[in-house]
């Protein structure tokens, strides 16, 4: 059984993308995965004037199709999340070849609009399956797939490009609307596998895949790096090379401070001044 880890990480050198490879290398040779990591974009999209952001990047999942020529199973796992130390083995607890594992996140956020719009752009589905009376809608942060699934044989970058520039979370809401179009085997995840602060804090680094979407566990945006990376450092602080966590941290209180520079203009040693004496992360 040829299993695979893949993620994105295109774009800038980011710390918190750095702590993320690093945690996804250490499950991956736990798991016995090889680790494939995307940092080009094999897919172009057009994005104009998109209500909602959305990212030429995110079409990359489509390189899924590829890889499962290669592997029997593949797990996505997006850049913002950390696979703990002591993380259970998703292989193991989700051996059913057939059938595509997500966290439905449907129960917890409200997605009807969205599915609404794909709907009116890509046709009517009237039996959109719910749970606890809510739609069945899946978060992509992580995923996993068999070569048994022909998600990704179905999905079209034509569709993506028809859909990226009027629909939130594009890529996300097309692969529900595709799963429940053609009637794919599907099963939600436990949160274990991608818990996202929109179940609290309690307890959250308990889990084995912490999901930083959004805020990630913050009151701000501009915290989520400084937030992931301080996580990381204490999770791992028995793991790495203390050294190494140091350049990280620093690192990522860097990002905190050019981020803040960037919005409120103000001259840096200030912020880090005011940050240091103000912000909690």
């Amino acid at each position: 059984m040829k299993k695979a880890i893949f993620t994105l990480a295109i774009g800038d050198d980011n710390p918190m993308y750095r702590a993320a490879l690093l945690s996804f290398e250490l499950y991956a040779k736990k798991v016995g995965a090889d680790l494939i990591v995307s940092k080009e974009l094999h897919y172009p999209i057009t994005i104009s004037e998109p209500k909602h952001t959305a990212s030429p990047a995110w079409t990359e999942k489509l390189y899924i199709k590829e890889l499962l020529k290669e592997y029997d199973r593949v797990l996505y796992v997006d850049a913002d999340i950390i696979i703990t130390p002591d993380a259970n083995n998703i292989f193991e607890v989700y051996d059913d070849l057939e059938t595509l594992y997500l966290f439905n996140e449907g129960e917890l956020l409200e997605r009807q609009p969205v599915i609404d719009k794909i709907t009116h752009i890509m046709g009517d589905l009237p039996n959109w399956p719910q749970v606890n009376q809510r739609p069945v809608y899946y978060n992509l942060g992580c995923m996993l797939i068999s070569k048994q699934c022909p998600l990704f044989e179905i999905a079209q970058l034509d569709d993506l490009q028809k859909i990226c520039n009027h629909i939130k979370y594009y890529e996300q809401t097309y692969v529900n609307y595709l799963i429940h179009r053609d009637n794919l085997k599907h099963q939600s995840i436990s949160a274990e596998f991608n818990r996202m602060d929109v179940l609290g804090l309690d307890g959250y680094k308990q889990a084995s895949f912490i999901h930083y979407a959004g805020r990630g566990y913050t009151n701000s945006s501009l915290k989520r790096e400084v937030r992931f990376i301080n996580d990381f450092c204490e999770l791992f602080d028995q793991h790495l090379d203390s050294e190494m966590l140091a350049d990280l941290q620093q690192a990522g209180w860097q990002l905190f401070i050019d981020k803040a520079h960037k919005r409120y203009k103000l001259p840096k040693p200030i912020i880090n001044a005011l940050a240091k004496s103000f912000v909690t992360i």
